[in-house]
């Protein structure tokens, strides 16, 4: 048997990237009868937004093993005669329900998935550029400018997932967990009579009497699971959002006793609030004979630790199992519904900042001078420097938003390099017309 240490795909980092937006055109009317033809140069369309959204018939990140990037279209670039570029698609990637989503550089939720057809927008698409027919004015009739579209923003994510499920089975490894989820229920989870058969929690629908509620068998904990041990940190951020707990227990354990005790400090120790949560300890095996004639001294050492009605069941052979169903029905009319993860309120997934700010410093290894800014750097990646009159704009708006000024106190001098996000320009005092 392989020694690797098994992966559980509830976890997974994948990177988004808006489309970009289409660049604008520079174009004039050429008609016979139009024989001063205006600039025409149309639009470029925005690019597609990136959005997660919940699908209810996905239950692990397993598909994002495969595939980690994701591009939405970029908008079709501006056409002559004033022809707009069409707007790209947005881009919409199917997660499972319970999704947490992260960014990955700064560890801010940025959104809890929990209800079919849920999403949340994680990238916009750039702008499209403008095209000349934008730029014509009073004392600009003939423009020969357009700007290139805004990149797409882009970022990595981490998705955490946690099951949602009104009901979850805990144990230790090869307590029957499995058994019981395939004896109840619509799912037909791996079992076999060793340790760690199971390593992704199963999901199954459970019907009794009438009523339904959804049930998950988390893969058997074992001392150290808090810290980590084995994939304990996998394993039990699956029981968060369970509203009861079945706390199964192994008949034919050297000490299922100790074990009840062992699994709840494991509970507790990784989030107290999984400690109060209402649990139903079930002690299993029945079928066996000498596991029957032990459940009569584990019942009694169970009540003496405060547990109320343990119950004895055979997953295998179905007794007692309708009677534990019932019982869970009750506790879950009692028990208080999940608790959903609330991000900060809007536009969680960029913070909120001054555009026109911007700061300017030399790099002193390369003498290079470094403008930094939210709007100017848009502006210089939408900036097309094949046309003079888009540099003499983009001269102007340096002037407008105090750049200039801010460059020349640092002491910029004629010839210096300056960059500003992925452009660098070479420094001149030449006056700008206007």
């Amino acid at each position: 048997m392989s020694d690797r240490v098994p992966r559980l795909y509830d976890e997974a980092k994948i990177y988004v990237k808006g489309g970009d937006g289409g660049n604008g055109a520079v174009a004039f009317r050429r008609e016979k009868f139009v024989p001063r033809g205006g600039p025409a140069g149309g639009n470029g369309g925005k690019g597609g937004d990136v959005y997660l959204i919940v699908d209810p018939h996905l239950n692990t990140l397993l598909p994002f093993r495969k595939k980690v990037h994701f591009k939405a279209e970029r908008g079709e670039h501006g056409k002559g005669k004033n022809q707009h570029g069409r707007s790209g698609r947005d881009l919409y990637i199917p997660v499972p329900p319970g999704t947490l989503v992260y960014d990955a550089e700064t560890g801010e939720l940025l959104a809890d998935l929990t209800e079919p057809g849920q999403k949340v927008l994680v990238a916009r698409g750039g702008r499209g550029g403008r095209g000349n027919a934008a730029f014509k004015s009073s004392v600009r009739q003939a423009p020969r400018i357009a700007e290139k579209g805004e990149p797409g923003e882009e970022r990595w994510l981490r998705l955490e997932l946690k099951l949602i499920a009104d009901v979850g089975i805990v144990g230790v490894p090869n307590a029957g967990k499995s058994t019981l989820l395939a004896r109840v229920s619509n799912a037909r989870p791996k079992i076999a009579d060793y340790p760690f058969t199971t390593l992704q929690p199963n999901l199954g629908l459970v019907e009794v009497d009438g009523r339904d509620f959804v049930m998950a068998d988390i893969p058997g904990l074992i001392e150290g699971a808090h810290t980590g041990t084995g994939l304990g940190h996998q394993f039990l951020r699956h029981v968060e959002r369970c509203r009861v707990l079945i706390h199964l227990l192994n008949g034919e354990s050297p000490d299922p006793v100790g074990d009840f005790e062992a699994i709840n400090q494991e509970l507790a120790l990784f989030n107290p609030s999984l400690a109060e949560k209402p649990q139903l300890v079930v002690f299993n095996k029945m079928d066996l004979p000498h596991v029957r004639e032990r459940w009569p001294d584990v019942k009694k050492a169970l009540e003496e630790r405060g547990v109320q009605d343990p119950m004895a069941i055979s997953a295998a052979t179905g007794e007692g199992v309708q009677e534990m169903l019932r019982r869970v029905v009750q506790m879950l009319a009692r028990a208080p519904e999940p608790v959903t993860v609330q991000p900060a309120p809007a536009r969680v997934w960029r913070l909120e900042e001054d555009e026109d700010a911007f700061t300017v410093e030399r790099d002193e290894e390369t003498g290079v001078w470094v403008v930094r800014g939210k709007r100017i750097e848009r502006i210089a990646r939408m900036t097309n420097w094949d046309y003079y009159d888009a540099i003499m704009r983009f001269q102007r708006i340096l002037d407008r938003m105090g750049i200039t000024e801010a460059l020349e106190k640092a002491g910029v001098q004629e010839g210096d390099t300056v960059r500003i996000g992925d452009v660098e320009l070479v420094w001149s005092s030449e006056e700008v017309p206007a």
